[in-house]
């Protein structure tokens, strides 16, 4: 009922459009259902005695219709017709809401993520992220039009029970009491329902995010013949997600068996007691038979969608769950001074933890602009965390980072990033082509950006030289091109808006001595346009920069001897 209640507050327009659809449906078929008593007592040749039959009888002699068996067939059929077409409306309303509320929680869900701070993402498993943007999202949205199918048997539940009242009151009660019974001995099943939905949902996001991080490392698994062992692994949680996928199936199929023989006994004794105990008319038996055999099958339909939503529900807790929580991992920015880059970077006594290791304790870095500044030191000393605080993705605990003067916490932070170009240690690129791998959907951008860009960054003599040039598709993590184009597209894309900053991790790590070369060239000519600051350990970067910095104990120290330092290395 929680989630009921919540999809009603959350979309209170488009419920609200539904719920006065469905009341205006009702009426038409209480009009048709008044109409049934007054037209049994003309066919069996009785004088109607009941309240309702009375009223209907003198509302129709009032506006001049005589109360014969034609007339009272137009109007059953004539209000059957406006129920059926108000119901297409409203279900038709309902299928657009569906589609709706699935882009809603999706794009909530996305916007909220992209807002979270880095190191929120970083314990983000993607499958789980992909899992919630594509089966959770549908699934809760499903969840939506089940509450709404309640809410609609609800009312026409309400309806039939206010026509009911009219013609006997106490075989209605009677039959109400013996619903709600039925409803609490059903319940259990709807509560197994509940549980294996909840399980599905949990089940459904390790398989995916196991999934995904098993895709993504498939090549080193086969090669050392450990894929059986991921198999295995996704083999036994498939399993799992079978065996709650059947709990609830069971669940769903006893409620239904139960419900029809149940529906049949109480149909034969509110029969015998409307004949024998309360002696109503044959007209009023056949009509309270009919709406208590509606009143009970609606009851039933009524649990079974609730049923339903109870397996769905989950999803839109976990989906809603999740943007809560990657709001409240909110980048946090009071900035709003313009930034520039005309003077250069400083980094004043910056002291920076990380899970509470002490990563930086007193680093001091001064930046030039357009120069190339490399930064060098051993695995785990932060590194990328200096680039991670330029880009403002971490904050320091203490001290402060100057742009131009100005302190970074002072400056519009998407301002800022927006003359940053980034190229991380580990060049992804996705599986299409390389005119949308450099401009990656930026609708500023342009195919003149993109082949400037190529030619920078040194890219564009083969890229050109393929058959279908900016066309050509690069593959599966960009499968289809050698590590040393990959990284200059990479470089590329860093590029495309021409920044002022470009960052670089471990730019040449993964390259052969030639590539590094051609990779290293391309960074000395930039500088004449560009400040660039690359963090590496590798020889070849270390001479094409201008300035080298070392990191050890949480401080940075300035070389000026990087002969003897590659001796070193």
């Amino acid at each position: 009922m929680r989630t009921l209640i919540t999809y009603i507050m959350v979309f209170p327009r488009r419920s609200a459009f539904v719920l006065v659809a469905l009341l205006l449906a009702g009426v038409a078929e209480a009009l048709s259902l008044t109409a049934l008593l007054p037209l049994l007592s003309v066919a069996v040749g009785e004088t109607d005695e009941s309240s309702i039959g009375r009223f209907m009888v003198q509302n129709l002699q009032l506006i001049g219709v005589e109360p014969t068996i034609d007339t009272i067939l137009l109007i059953i059929v004539g209000g059957m017709f406006i129920k059926g077409a108000i119901l297409l409306l409203t279900n038709r309303q309902v299928g657009y809401t569906v589609a709706h509320v699935a882009t809603t929680l999706r794009l909530n869900l996305i916007e909220a993520l992209l807002a979270s701070r880095w190191q929120y993402y970083l314990r983000q498993p993607v499958g789980a992220l992909a899992n919630s943007v594509a089966t959770e999202a549908y699934r809760a949205a499903n969840g939506f039009e089940h509450s709404v199918n309640v809410l609609a048997l609800s009312v026409q539940v309400l309806v039939h029970v206010i026509v009911a009242l009219f013609i006997s009151w106490q075989a209605t009660v009677a039959s109400l009491l013996i619903g709600v019974i039925l409803f609490i001995v059903l319940h259990r099943l709807v509560r197994a329902t509940r549980r294996a939905g909840t399980k599905q949902t949990h089940l459904l996001r390790h398989l995916l995010s196991y999934l995904s991080d098993v895709l993504g490392s498939v090549k080193s698994l086969k090669a050392m013949a450990r894929d059986n062992v991921a198999d295995a692994i996704l083999h036994d949680q498939s399993l799992q997600l079978e065996k709650a996928t059947r709990k609830e199936v069971i669940s769903r199929a006893a409620l239904l068996a139960l419900q029809e023989p149940i529906l049949a006994a109480l149909t034969a004794s509110g029969l015998y007691l409307a004949l024998v105990v309360w002696n109503l008319s044959l007209p009023e038996v056949m009509v309270m038979v009919f709406l208590l055999t509606r009143i009970l099958g609606l009851l039933n339909k009524t649990q079974r969608r609730y049923q339903q939503l109870t397996v769905q529900e989950s999803a839109y807790w976990a989906l809603r769950t999740a943007a809560d929580e990657a709001r409240a991992a909110a980048e946090r920015t009071s900035g709003t001074l313009q930034p520039t880059l005309q003077q250069g970077i400083s980094l004043r006594h910056i002291a920076f933890d990380y899970d509470r290791k002490s990563i930086f304790k007193d680093l001091n870095i001064d930046i030039p602009v357009k120069s190339f500044t490399a930064v060098i030191g051993s695995s785990g000393v932060g590194k990328s965390t200096l680039l991670d605080l330029l880009c403002g993705l971490a904050e320091p605990k203490s001290g402060e980072i100057l742009i131009d003067g100005v302190a970074l916490h002072n400056i519009d932070l998407r301002q800022w990033r927006h003359l940053i170009g980034y190229v991380s240690q580990d060049t992804v690129l996705l599986h299409d082509t390389i005119l949308n791998n450099v401009l990656v959907g930026a609708p500023s951008l342009s195919y003149a950006d993109a082949e400037r860009a190529l030619r920078q960054a040194g890219a564009w003599n083969f890229v050109s030289s393929f058959p279908d040039g900016l066309q050509t598709v690069v593959g599966e993590r960009g499968g289809m091109l050698s590590g040393g184009q990959r990284q200059r597209i990479a470089i590329a894309r860093a590029l495309a808006h021409q920044p002022s900053l470009l960052l670089l991790d471990e730019p040449t790590s993964a390259l052969d001595p030639e590539s590094e070369k051609t990779i290293c060239q391309t960074l000395q000519q930039l500088t004449q346009d560009y400040t660039i600051v690359a963090v590496s350990h590798q020889p070849a970067v270390i001479n094409a920069a201008d300035r080298v910095f070392i990191l050890s104990n949480g401080q940075a120290e300035l070389l000026t001897h990087k002969i003897n330092l590659q001796a070193t290395e």
